[in-house]
């Protein structure tokens, strides 16, 4: 098991009630294994149509291999003018 920090900013924050968290996940876990067990730790977060995440302040795509203390961040997306 690995420990991740999770970050989250803007309308996630808003709909998980927290700006970061500690999640417990398998060694060799994928952000889309990340995404999965996100969605079914904070289901409000269906209500966004899409968010990125970013890893060490990197945007990672779902096939990334998440690592112990990897600091995730959930970005939803920016809007305005």
């Amino acid at each position: 098991m690995m420990n991740l920090q999770v970050l989250f900013f803007g309308i996630s924050a808003d709909l998980t009630k927290q700006t970061k968290a500690t999640f417990i996940l398998s060694e060799g876990a994928s952000v889309l294994e990340f995404k999965k067990n996100l969605q079914q730790q904070y289901p409000k977060l269906s209500q966004i149509n899409s968010y990125s995440i970013a890893v060490n302040e990197s945007y990672a795509t779902d096939e990334m291999i998440l690592n112990e203390n990897d600091i995730v961040a959930v970005i939803p997306p920016v809007s305005g003018g």
